[in-house]
Parts: C-alpha cells; structure tokens; sequence
C-alpha cells in the first residue's frame, strides 16, 4: 500500500516472505501487472540500468480503512500470493488513491492478475522453434508513410510464433522526400532494398539458430513484388495481411473461399502483359495505352475484387498455387524469350507472394508497373530478371 496513507498505516505492513516475492517476479515476468501497462519493473527506461523499481500491491488491503479492506479475507491473505500483484509506482498509488480506489474494486485486480500472469506463462512456455524473426518493410505510397507499428503485429504472431529479438528487421527507407510517382523513386528504393536485405536477413540465413521470418509490409505493389523474390521459397517465412474491417494483421478464420481464375488469351502476339485483377478491375485499354495493341493480355482475377478480400491464410496460399500455374502457363504459349509485363491490383500479401512463386532460374523476366494518378494510368517501375 501507499506509505503516505497514513490511514493504513494503523497497522504495521506485513514482511512478504522471499519465497512468495521471487514467486510473483516470476510469475509476472518482471512486468507491471496493471491492465495496459506492462512496462519492465528491472530497469531504467531512461539508460536501462539496472534497478528494482517494482512495488507489491496488496489486492484486499492489508489494514483498515486501506483500499478494498475486507475484515475476514484481508488477514487471512495479508502474506498470499493470489492477493498480491507487482505494479509500478504510478499504478501502485492509482489503485489505492482515495480518489481513485473505488475505481479498482478487488474483481477487478484479480481478473488483471490473472490475465498477465496467464499471458507470461503462455509466453515462456513457447518453445524455441515457435521462434520467428519480424521483417517490417515500410515505404511511402504516394505522399503518405507507412503506417507500420510493432504493437500491433506482435498480436497477429500470437499464438503460432514469437519474435526472436525484442526489435525488428526493418527493411524500409524512412524519411524520404521521393514521391512513387518519380523515375528515381524506384532506383533508391530498390536499391536500398536489396542492400538492406542482405544486410540484415542475408547473413542470418544458415548462421542464426531461428531461421524462421513473418513479413509485415506496406508499401507500392511493386517493391513487394521485387521483396518477395528476395525471399523467395529459400527462405522460410509466413506473409502477413493488414486487414480493414477489423483493423488487424491476424489472419480471419473465414469459411468464404476466394476463387481465383486465369483468362487466357486467343492469340500469340509478340507482347505479353498479365495483370492481377484482385483488388480491382483493370480494363485492357489502360494495357493497352502502355504497350500498344499488339500484346496478348492475361489475367487473374475472382469474382468479387475489393481492397479487402483477402481474409484467410488458405485463400493466400490458393492464390500461390494459381500464380505458379499461370506462370508455367505463360511460358508454355509465350516461350522462353518472352518478356511479361506485370499490371497489378492486389493486397500486399498477394504482391509479394507472387515475388516468392516466381522462380529467378525458370520464369520469364518481369517488367512491373505501377498505377499513379500524376503519371496519368500505369507506367514501369522495376524490372527483375533472372
């Protein structure tokens, strides 16, 4: 309780024994145990030197006219631990703040503790295998950034995987003054991209013990496309989808399958373009402006495109298996000298598993491109050969 309540300071505070403080640091992890909080009791966040700045709240107060006193289960609990909680000193003294105390009855601390000491349990008994490196690839779409915050998509690794340091791989190039709608745009960014990844996730490849990546991305079509082929099938990873209703990055357990569809062209001509009709429609004039009328134009596309349909892990991963069999496909009618030229509509997860599928020693080179309102329709971004 607050030393400076002098109220509850009628009787002297019970000595907690060592056993059940080592007990609570253990069971809370070291952490603040007030709902929302959660902020490390072992150190300095200022230097992150080391220091003990925890205090042990009683939940049923320890002495009368103490907050949540209660004439029979206070004494009897006075030293247990389910009546005990870590806490910091802010939320140490709002608990038991006259003021404030009739805001935290004792339902309440007990559901918060349990709650927090359920979660660091269920944390530390993950096994190391559960393990995953966090990739966060963030870059301006148009003027605005992106909008990436690790919060958020720790909650879409839970339960499946854990990250495997407390900081992400960041792959982004932040504050930029370059627009996507400018040529040099894609050359910086490309090239920043690729420096970074074998930076960063190059040399972890076959040296760490976690060789495992979940990748978090927001950015223009194309430089997801050109991270996916980074990554390729080499690399062992899960793609994420941040969705708009709900706002989360979690996959949906959803029962509506996507179903995806490849529209061929009649003719052989001596252009091939393919676009990816997922999160909108994409009419053949706007190919057309770009290449001419000479191109023979595929397609896949399902039945109900929106910036938001792609819900569910399974739909993810039908969509790979459609995207390799077009790529065969285009090959198989096109030949191997072919060119494909990529118009894409689709989320970000789609973007860069297509970068993963494509396969750098057999596909067709890619020419990519991307739709700007300042540069009037589509025009070329990124080329990746093999």
């Amino acid at each position: 309780m607050i030393e400076k309540d002098k109220k509850s300071r009628s009787k002297k505070r019970p000595a907690i024994p060592q056993r059940i403080k080592t007990k609570l640091w253990l069971a809370s992890g070291g952490r603040c145990e007030f709902q929302g909080c959660n902020i490390p009791l072992w150190r300095d966040d200022s230097d992150f030197a080391e220091l003990n700045r925890s205090y042990i709240a009683h939940i049923y107060g320890y002495a009368e006219n103490s907050a949540r006193y209660d004439k029979i289960l206070s004494p009897k609990l006075e030293k247990d631990f389910s009546n005990l909680m870590l806490m910091c000193d802010t939320h140490h003294r709002r608990i038991d703040s006259e003021k404030t105390r009739g805001q935290y009855p004792a339902e309440r601390l007990i559901k918060m503790k349990k709650d927090h000491e359920s979660r660091i349990e269920f944390l530390t008994g993950l096994t190391p295998d559960k393990r995953s490196h966090v990739v966060l690839f963030g870059s301006k779409i148009g003027v605005h950034e992106s909008p990436l915050h690790i919060n958020r998509v720790h909650e879409a690794l839970l339960p499946n995987y854990y990250p495997a340091s407390p900081n992400p791989i960041e792959l982004g190039l932040s504050n930029s003054s370059f627009e996507d709608s400018r040529d040099n745009y894609w050359n910086i960014q490309t090239e920043n991209l690729m420096t970074q990844f074998m930076q960063k996730i190059g040399t972890i490849k076959g040296t760490h013990e976690v060789q495992h990546f979940s990748i978090f991305a927001l950015a223009p079509q194309p430089l997801l496309i050109k991270l996916g082929t980074l990554f390729s099938d080499i690399y062992s990873a899960e793609v994420y989808q941040l969705h708009r209703e709900p706002s989360t990055w979690s996959w949906l357990d959803e029962d509506n399958e996507v179903r995806f569809e490849i529209i061929e062209p009649e003719a052989t001509k001596k252009i091939v373009a393919l676009k990816l009709e997922l999160s909108a429609t994409i009419i053949d004039d706007r190919i057309i402006d770009v290449l001419g009328s000479d191109c023979d134009i595929w397609s896949i596309r399902h039945d109900n495109p929106n910036n938001d349909f792609l819900r569910s892990k399974a739909d993810l991963q039908n969509f790979r298996k459609v995207m390799r069999i077009a790529f065969d496909r285009i090959k198989a009618k096109h030949g191997q000298d072919a060119k494909l030229h990529i118009f894409p509509a689709m989320p970000v997860s789609a973007a860069i598993e297509l970068g993963r599928v494509w396969m750098p020693k057999a596909d067709l080179p890619m020419i990519i491109y991307d739709q700007n309102w300042k540069r009037e329709g589509f025009f070329k971004t990124i080329t990746i050969t093999n």
